[in-house]
């Protein structure tokens, strides 16, 4: 039942097939604005207020996207990834957490997080990250551990790159930025976008650590597909 995709209904006055949602979050105001913010995107939502009747619940009915709070009582979030990932095939996961440093968003990731969300965060953004995997078939288990493109092999459980026949163990940021970078190629990735996804920075510290750090990944990994787009970011240009 895990993996099984619960579309099937097309939204009202929209075009686009419903999808089964599950909010996971101990803050009721948080579960009910979620289930609202979903309504209105023409979705439906299931609700757990902890881990573990999360995990009763994605045993008992399929949904096509979870939204997951990392802090709660019985079963934390990271517990609710790894028990997931043990079982199979999963859906995809957002993580939405107040714990905004890069450890945090690095672990979640590792455990098989799709994507990862500060609060408090903005609807907007929210709502644009949840079209965006929900357009986005979920991987298999073997995917899960590894991210492929432009002649990399990226080891999310080892933090690890190979090239040809080199393999490359990366720093912490390295490594974060690598795969954010994989895992948006095709797409510009701003600098501020970077900050606060890989280093968890709201703010612009006036220093050049993204770039610092792109410079070490493409010394280290001999010339990779990241390009620099003047005035707006990097871009990791490969399939």
């Amino acid at each position: 039942m895990l993996g099984t995709n619960a579309r099937g209904q097309r939204g009202p006055g929209r075009g686009v097939l419903v999808s089964k949602v599950l909010i996971v979050d101990d803050e009721p105001r948080i579960r009910d604005m979620l289930g609202r913010v979903l309504v209105g995107e023409g979705h439906t939502s299931v609700t757990a207020a902890d881990g573990a009747e999360a995990l009763d619940r994605l045993l008992s009915q399929p949904v096509d996207l979870v939204l997951l709070d990392l802090v709660m009582p019985r079963r934390n979030g990271l517990e609710v990834l790894r028990e997931l990932r043990g079982r199979g095939a999963m859906p995809p996961v957002i993580v939405l957490s107040a714990l905004d440093d890069v450890a945090a968003t690095v672990q979640a990731l590792d455990a098989g997080a799709v994507d990862y969300v500060n609060k408090p965060f903005r609807t907007a953004e929210l709502v644009a990250r949840i079209r965006r995997h929900l357009a986005t078939p979920a991987p298999d288990n073997a995917e899960r551990r590894y991210l492929r493109a432009g002649g990399i092999e990226l080891d999310l459980d080892r933090r690890r790159a190979r090239v040809g026949d080199a393999t490359v163990t990366l720093s912490e940021r390295e490594f974060g930025l690598l795969a954010h970078l994989m895992r948006n190629r095709g797409r510009v990735c701003t600098k501020g976008e970077l900050l606060h996804d890989v280093w968890g920075l709201d703010f612009d510290p006036g220093s050049n650590v993204v770039e610092v750090c792109i410079r070490r990944l493409r010394r280290r990994l001999g010339d990779p597909p990241i390009e620099t787009v003047r005035s707006s970011g990097y871009i990791f240009d490969a399939d």
